[in-house]
C-alpha cells in the first residue's frame, strides 16, 4: 500500500529483473513505482549501468533511477548453485525480466521451456536488439542500433545533415513502455480471463519504435513514398518548426487544425498573412513553407521569451518552449504536478528524480526508494525467503555464486 493507504494496482506480484542496462530494467521500474515486488538479479560483478554516465561519489545516478522500488540480489547464473538458487526464485514468481542474448538462458538450463516447467504460471519477457527469431537474432543489439535500424534516424535531422541519433535512450524506453504493457496482457489473460497459464513474450528493441514511426509501411507500399530528413519541418503542415526568440531562448510551434493556423498568422503576420490565399491549406502551406516560416520566425526574432510564450497562449495558439533541464525544475506546470519528485538515499541524501507516470486516482504509483546496493538484500531473500544459512551465504559468496 501507499504511504496514505491506498492499495497499489500491482500489489501481491513478484518480478524478477534478471536484466541489464535500460530496457529491461526498466521495465521492473515501471511494475515496481505502481506496486509490484522487484527483485534485481545481478551478477556479482554488478550490472553495467552501475557504472554508466554520470555518477555522485561512486554511485551511478541512472542506476538509481532505473532499478528504484527493487530488492537487489547477486547471483552468478553459470554456475550450477546459482542456476539451483534461480530455480527456487522462479517457483514464486510472476514475471521474469531478461535480456541475455539469445540462446544463453538455453545453454545454462534456465529458457523457456525449462521455466515453465518449474512454473506454468510465469510471464517471461525476453529483451533483445532484434528478438528471438530472424536470421539477426545472435547479433548483439542496443538502443543506438535500434534506432538505426528501426528508421528513426535516417529521418532524424537536417536535410544536408547526416542520420541524427538521439543522446538519450529512446529506443529503450519505448520497448520499456511496451514490454510492460505486454506483460499486463499476458497477466490479464492468465489471471482475469482465467487461462491459469503464462507465456513468454519475445520483445525486440527495435520494433516497438518501428511501430511508433507511424504510416511510413503504408505511405511506401500504396504511394512508393520514403520519407526523407527534413529538420524540424513537416511535411505534413505548416508553421511547424522551432524557432528562436529575441533573447536566445528556443520555442517549439505546432498547428494541427485550420483555426490554430488562422491564430497563428494572424498574430505573427496580421490579417492579411492569416487570409493569404498561398496558406489556406496545410498541403499549400507545406508548398510555400519558407514563406510562412518566414512570417512566423521574423515575430518570435522581435520579441523575448515570456512575451512570446504569453501572446501565443492568449491567441490560444500551441506553443512549448525547448527546455533544458534546469528550466524543467523552474517550471510552475511541472512543480504543480509534482513531476519531479525528492526522497531520501542511504548513499546520496535528498535527492531528485522523475516521478512516476501516469497518475492513476485510485491507484497510484509511489516511489519508496532509490536503486540499491549491489546484493544488498541478499541475506533477506536467500536466507528470509528461500531458507540458507548464514554459513551457506558465506560459502556462495567465497565460490563467486552471489
Amino acid at each position: 500500500m501507499t504511504d496514505d493507504g491506498k492499495k497499489t494496482p500491482l500489489q501481491g506480484l513478484r518480478v524478477i529483473d534478471a536484466s541489464t542496462v535500460i530496457a529491461g530494467p526498466t521495465i521492473g521500474m515501471l511494475m515496481g513505482d505502481f506496486g509490484a515486488d522487484v527483485i534485481k538479479v545481478e551478477h556479482p560483478r554488478g550490472d553495467v549501468l552501475r557504472n554508466t554516465g554520470y555518477q555522485k561519489d561512486g554511485v551511478g545516478l541512472w542506476f538509481k533511477m532505473a532499478n528504484r522500488n527493487k530488492r537487489c540480489v547477486t547471483l552468478n547464473f553459470g554456475s550450477d548453485e546459482g542456476q539451483k538458487l534461480f530455480k527456487e526464485l522462479i517457483k514464486t514468481t510472476d514475471v521474469l525480466i531478461e535480456n541475455f542474448r539469445t540462446g544463453t538462458m538455453e545453454k545454462w538450463g534456465l529458457g523457456w521451456e525449462d521455466l515453465k516447467a518449474i512454473n506454468p504460471r510465469l510471464v517471461m519477457i525476453r529483451v533483445t536488439g532484434f528478438g528471438q527469431t530472424g536470421p539477426y537474432k545472435n547479433r548483439p543489439g542496443f538502443g543506438t542500433i535500434a534506432e538505426a535500424f528501426s528508421g528513426f534516424a535516417a529521418i532524424t535531422g537536417e536535410p544536408d545533415g547526416p542520420p541524427t541519433l538521439p543522446n538519450f535512450g529512446l529506443a529503450d524506453g519505448v520497448a520499456a513502455a511496451y514490454g510492460t504493457f505486454a506483460a499486463m496482457f499476458a497477466l490479464y489473460h492468465r489471471d482475469a480471463q482465467k487461462a491459469g497459464v503464462g507465456q513468454y513474450i519475445d520483445l525486440s528493441i527495435y520494433e516497438p519504435l518501428f511501430q511508433v514511426m507511424g504510416p511510413q509501411p503504408l505511405q511506401f507500399d500504396q504511394l512508393g513514398v520514403i520519407q526523407q530528413r527534413w529538420g524540424n519541418r513537416s511535411k505534413n503542415n505548416a508553421p511547424r518548426n522551432t524557432y528562436q526568440t529575441k533573447d536566445g531562448h528556443w520555442v517549439a510551434i505546432s498547428t494541427n487544425s485550420p483555426a490554430i493556423v488562422t491564430r497563428v498568422l494572424t498574430l505573427c503576420g496580421g490579417k492579411e498573412a492569416a487570409e493569404d490565399p498561398r496558406f489556406q491549406t496545410p498541403q499549400s502551406r507545406v508548398e510555400h513553407i519558407e514563406e510562412v516560416d518566414g512570417i512566423v520566425a521574423g515575430w518570435i526574432a522581435q520579441h523575448d521569451l515570456a512575451t512570446v510564450l504569453d501572446a501565443f497562449e492568449k491567441a490560444e495558439a500551441a506553443i512549448g518552449p525547448a527546455y533544458t533541464i534546469d528550466q524543467i525544475f523552474d517550471d510552475p506546470q511541472y512543480q504543480a504536478r509534482n513531476d519531479i519528485i525528492e526522497l531520501d538515499d542511504e548513499d546520496l541524501g535528498k535527492m531528485r528524480m522523475t516521478n512516476a507516470f501516469p497518475f492513476m486516482s485510485e491507484t497510484p504509483a509511489e516511489i519508496r526508494h532509490a536503486g540499491p546496493r549491489k546484493g544488498q538484500h541478499n541475506e533477506d531473500i536467500f536466507s528470509g525467503e528461500l531458507g540458507l544459512s548464514a554459513e551457506d551465504l558465506a560459502a556462495l559468496k567465497d565460490k563467486g555464486v552471489i
